[in-house]
């Protein structure tokens, strides 16, 4: 049983792989995307409730993270750059400069990486997960979504700047 969490890791790396030759926004491909999705988040809670953290875990957990992140790269965002209005990418763009802008400024002040877990981030997180739902609505539906989407990521990557410059310490 201690090995539970790191077997749902495994499986999240096969069936992140398996997106790749699947076509996107389909049935098949929603489906392993949402087991990707909740895998993701019960391997960790799993191993916490379980107390079977380990470097392996945390190790295997990550380069699922990073598999799904590149898959969805290549597998997502052409459709999503095809379909949602320029409008928005110039907030999402906004977003990401901001929040490059907090990760290099904690670097600098702290010599560290820090990413904050905000109710904020955590929403954007989500809600940057049910992207490819949204998408796959009808347009009239999916550009407001995908609209508050990108407001959303935008004021927590604010938020959290502020919050780092205020600080006058480190605080993750």
């Amino acid at each position: 049983m201690k090995h539970l969490p790191n077997c749902i890791s495994v499986l999240r790396i096969i069936g992140t792989a398996a997106m790749l030759v699947v076509e996107p926004f389909t049935a098949a491909f929603l489906i392993l995307y949402s087991l990707c999705g909740v895998s993701d988040v019960l391997d960790g809670m799993l191993a916490r409730a379980m107390h079977a953290t380990s470097e392996l875990g945390a190790k295997l957990d990550s380069a699922a993270d990073l598999l799904f992140y590149a898959v969805m790269l290549i597998r997502i965002f052409p459709v999503l750059w095809q379909k949602l209005p320029r409008s928005i990418w110039l907030i999402v763009g906004a977003a990401v400069l901001i929040r490059l802008i907090s990760y290099g400024y904690v670097a600098i002040r702290y010599h560290r990486f820090s990413s904050m877990h905000t109710a904020g981030n955590k929403l954007t997180g989500l809600m940057v997960f049910l992207t490819p739902y949204f998408i796959s609505l009808p347009q009239a539906f999916a550009t407001p979504c995908c609209f508050a989407v990108a407001i959303v990521a935008f004021l927590s990557s604010a938020q959290e700047l502020m919050m780092h410059l205020r600080k006058q310490t480190y605080a993750s």
